[in-house]
């Protein structure tokens, strides 16, 4: 197989599009996890913004990721991700957006960030997060 066939194989065998990562996004906006897990792997990998590891922390399996997706809304219930670009190349995937939430102290965090996907099988397997190292915004008063 030369390369032109297998990115076009790779391109069907995922089925995953520009118009897939905006639901994506829409679920993450929307804070509905439901719809947000429809779109992971059953054993899907979620690689934080921050942690201990090399990779930031790495959660692994389909009930450990959708906790964990569930905490970063209970930890920043205003948390939206807005202005997204999305791009697609065989069985990577990528999402850039901006993040924006209030700290439970009342400071903002407002900063660009990417999503980087690992596709298979028309779903996502592994999303490996990065975010600007920003100072927060402390909000007028």
């Amino acid at each position: 197989m030369n390369m032109q066939t297998n990115t076009a194989t790779l391109l069907q065998e995922n089925q995953v599009d520009t118009t897939f990562l905006q639901s994506f996004s829409d679920a993450w906006n929307n804070h509905d996890i439901d719809a947000l897990m429809s779109f992971m792997t059953d054993d899907c990998v979620f690689q934080t913004v921050a942690g201990d590891g090399l990779l930031g922390n790495t959660i692994e399996g389909y009930e450990a990721v959708r906790n964990s997706f569930e905490l970063v809304w209970q930890n920043f219930p205003d948390a939206t991700w807005s202005d997204p670009v999305h791009f697609v190349c065989g069985d990577r995937a990528v999402t850039e957006s901006t993040f924006s939430a209030t700290n439970p102290d009342g400071t903002v965090i407002e900063a660009r960030m990417v999503d980087v996907f690992t596709l298979r099988d028309g779903k996502i397997s592994v999303k490996n997060a990065f975010r600007k190292a920003r100072p927060v915004i402390t909000p007028n008063k």
